[in-house]
């Protein structure tokens, strides 16, 4: 399912649910009611997976944060001041990490993710509003990035004490939806609806658009040394091995919407789809072909454990999946 629709979707659901308790109990707004603790939190939606120095993060829906210190075989749950729909989630280290969500929300750990308390959110300001946080970045000096539906984009220099809007930086006259933004080889990439690619070389301040070849949605890009990859709908994936200058189709050999993307230890790429298929490229991403022995499964992100094992996120929560890789 595009993530965008699913956004939107839930959205609607949760102002009709919204407004019907309103009517009859007195509506309490997400934002200020603390996630609420569920022992079936990891088998509910799950939108985010990360790494934090050893242990393992995870965000989904109603702000439900788990964290795994045994490699995914046992979770526990997180303190989170709020209940919105969460959407992704990123550390700069063992300690530090930050998740964004629904209503322009951005949380914030210093304890690797066991408790969270809010750094901004749409109430504070109008031009943000309810607009969707789709996804984040931060490096390891406190330089972030927060990007969303509409083309909502924060920045914030002091690792997220304060935000201002970026959108000016960005080449997206549309204001398109930006879904990922990923740090790969020195830059910084930026995809989202309409074939849109935004890239900023290092040291750059702008994000400067890329031509590509496809005006479907991207859900996100990956990449090793030698290679990026963009990766979208219907099984759509591109290839450049110039920075984004040029791009090649690569074969996936699905029609199935891609919704991950990762490196694995041996440098090659995977790319995951909504239905749990796990696509391996040994050719820097020119083509793909499936792994054997995959449970099928909703998968929204992936995270590689070490070399054999990755972990999936999605709609019936979490799961760790062996690669048999040959």
């Amino acid at each position: 399912m595009n993530r965008i629709f699913r956004l939107l979707g839930a959205a609607l659901l949760a102002a009709a649910t919204g407004a019907t308790a309103a009517a009859t109990a007195g509506f309490v707004d997400p934002f200020d009611l603390p996630a609420q603790p569920s022992a079936l939190a990891q088998r509910a939606l799950i939108n985010g997976v990360a790494q934090a120095g050893r242990r393992l993060v995870a965000v989904g829906q109603r702000g439900h944060i788990l964290y795994s210190d045994d490699q995914g075989a046992s979770w526990r749950q997180a303190a989170v001041p709020m209940s919105g729909d969460l959407v992704a989630l990123t550390f700069s280290g063992a300690r530090e990490g930050w998740a964004v969500g629904h209503d322009a929300a951005v949380l914030h750990t210093d304890d690797g993710g066991a408790s969270w308390q809010r750094q901004f959110d749409g109430r504070r300001d109008t031009q943000a509003g309810d607009k969707a946080l789709l996804d984040i970045w931060f490096d390891g000096a406190g330089h972030g990035i927060a990007v969303g539906a509409f083309g909502l984009a924060l920045r914030s220099d002091d690792g997220g004490r304060n935000w201002r809007h970026c959108e000016d930086l960005l080449d997206n006259p549309q204001a398109l939806h930006l879904n990922a933004i990923r740090a790969i080889n020195g830059a910084l990439y930026i995809v989202g609806e309409q074939g849109l690619v935004l890239r900023r070389a290092a040291g750059a301040e702008r994000f400067e658009a890329l031509a590509t070849p496809y005006k479907g949605s991207f859900f996100g890009i990956t990449g090793n040394a030698n290679a990026l990859v963009l990766f979208g709908l219907r099984g759509t994936a591109l290839r450049s091995t110039d920075a984004g200058r040029s791009w090649q189709a690569a074969a996936t050999g699905t029609q199935v919407g891609l919704t991950a993307g990762v490196q694995l230890q041996d440098h090659t790429l995977l790319l995951v789809s909504q239905s749990g298929q796990l696509l391996r490229s040994r050719d820097d991403g020119a083509s793909f072909a499936p792994l054997a022995g995959v449970k099928p499964g909703s998968a929204a992100a992936a995270l590689p454990l070490d070399g054999q094992r990755l972990l999936i996120g999605g709609v019936r929560g979490l799961r760790v999946q062996p690669l048999e890789l040959h």
